[in-house]
């Protein structure tokens, strides 16, 4: 989770909304990849931390399934990222702070437990939860 922190701090110093997300291998504990939010930097509103961080992994597995992997994030997925974790078949889903307004998890949509949905990673919210929340929110109220 340290990793994602730094990411997301790296992501708030360009810019960015300080998201960051980390794939792990679950056997190993070898970091496959690091994602911090670009989207303003890309230009590009899919390009959320989870996202690149699954980009990544899955480019350099040379697979689109990342079954034996495990996804840390600042802050809850929205509904994009969740289904694309779904894709990806992530085995565990670690997260720090709920978002209340654009959750995908525990909140919002709840992608998971759509019978549509065709994997459901384990999930473990509320990591660090204090101190993701913290960061966003001084991010936020930084910008009014």
């Amino acid at each position: 989770m340290e990793l994602a922190f730094a990411e997301a701090i790296f992501a708030e110093e360009i810019g960015e909304v300080p998201v960051g997300a980390v794939v792990v291998d679950s056997s190993s504990g070898e970091v496959i990849s690091v994602g911090g939010n670009r989207v303003e930097t890309h230009h590009d509103p899919s390009a959320h931390a989870e996202l690149i961080a699954i980009q990544r992994a899955s480019y350099k597995l040379r697979s689109p399934r990342l079954i034996n992997c495990d996804l840390y994030v600042t802050l809850e997925p929205c509904p994009m990222c969740a289904q694309a974790i779904s894709f990806a078949r992530i085995r565990r889903l670690y997260f720090g702070a709920l978002d209340l307004k654009g959750g995908g998890v525990e909140s919002g949509a709840r992608i998971f437990y759509q019978s549509s949905c065709n994997h459901k990673p384990e999930i473990y919210g509320g990591l660090y939860e204090n101190r993701s929340a913290n960061m966003l929110r001084e991010f936020f109220y930084s910008k009014r």
